[in-house]
């Protein structure tokens, strides 16, 4: 088998030499790629985007999507001014905040970048035959799943925060969608037993967005509750939610617990799996939660 480095270095040569990344002016639009992505970032929030969810990225929205320095983005930023493609205003909801949208002029340039990154893509996989294009898209889909997967970073977040919010309503939506469960109050409950210094709450965030997440409470001395575990539609099958177990474990031992427990639900087949190959043990039902069929215990 080939080595993973060496593989994934040598796809990077290959890739970024036939995409154009090494010319001074990308898909020949007279600018490198930085720039070029960044003016697709702010398109893809607007033009790109449904009517519904149109609004313009904020630079600390664009920051966090891109993994950018704060100074780099500020000399991209002001080059894409400079040049008529972009503005950048303060918020009107929000003094603090920066917006950037585009000119009209970057509007029209957003949608030729388009246009050249399509008949760039068709010139790579028009030689080959429909079952090898098949083959390549799978391909780079569980490549692009992969590695986006081991790039996540797990962050706590502040429970009652809106970013924390709006995962944890993802996280009942799909239970609601399971088996039936209705919060009933939860969310405002997790505000506070997940609350730091008893409690923590974690994000799992790539591209800015959340990914997964969970929390952890304090049930006793030594011993901490976990809680809220979900994992995004889109991520399944990458193992982040193993992960995101671990880490929350690394943090438990941190908090000098010993043993974590859990309870869950029949219909979450999935999840149950995933707790018994990371050595969680059935134990007893050791709370009221009406809505929990299964309960776990580990020695960490």
């Amino acid at each position: 088998m080939p080595d993973p480095v060496d593989m994934v270095r040598r796809f990077n040569r290959s890739y970024t030499q036939r995409i154009g990344v090494l010319d001074d002016s990308f898909l020949g639009l007279g600018m490198p790629l930085g720039p070029a992505r960044l003016l697709f970032e702010v398109g893809s929030s607007t033009v790109q985007a449904p009517p519904s969810v149109q609004a313009p990225p904020s630079v600390q929205a664009l920051r966090e999507r891109l993994s950018l320095d704060s100074g780099y983005l500020s000399r991209l930023l002001r080059r894409l001014e400079e040049d008529g493609l972009i503005r950048v205003t303060p918020d009107p909801g929000d003094r603090r905040r920066r917006l950037v949208t585009l000119t009209e002029s970057g509007r029209e340039r957003w949608q030729e970048l388009e246009r050249r990154s399509d008949a760039q893509a068709r010139r790579l996989t028009d030689p080959l035959t429909p079952r090898q294009r098949d083959r390549l898209a799978r391909a780079l889909a569980e490549a692009d799943l992969l590695v986006r997967a081991a790039t996540v970073r797990f962050e706590a977040a502040d429970p009652a925060g809106p970013a924390a919010r709006d995962a944890v309503g993802r996280y009942f939506a799909e239970i609601g969608r399971r088996f039936g469960f209705e919060p009933s109050g939860e969310a405002d409950k997790d505000a506070t037993l997940l609350a730091p210094p008893s409690g923590l709450f974690v994000l799992a965030l790539s591209d800015g967005q959340a990914a997964a997440c969970g929390g952890l409470q304090a049930i006793a001395p030594g011993t901490g509750e976990l809680k809220r575990m979900w994992v995004h539609d889109d991520w399944r099958g990458a193992g982040l939610g193993s992960r995101l177990l671990r880490h929350l474990e690394d943090q438990a031992r941190g908090r000098g617990q010993h043993t974590l427990r859990l309870d869950t639900n029949a219909a979450l087949g999935e999840a149950i799996a995933m707790y018994h190959r990371a050595g969680y043990q059935p134990i007893e039902r050791y709370n009221d939660n009406p809505w929990a069929t299964h309960f776990f215990e580990k020695r960490i």
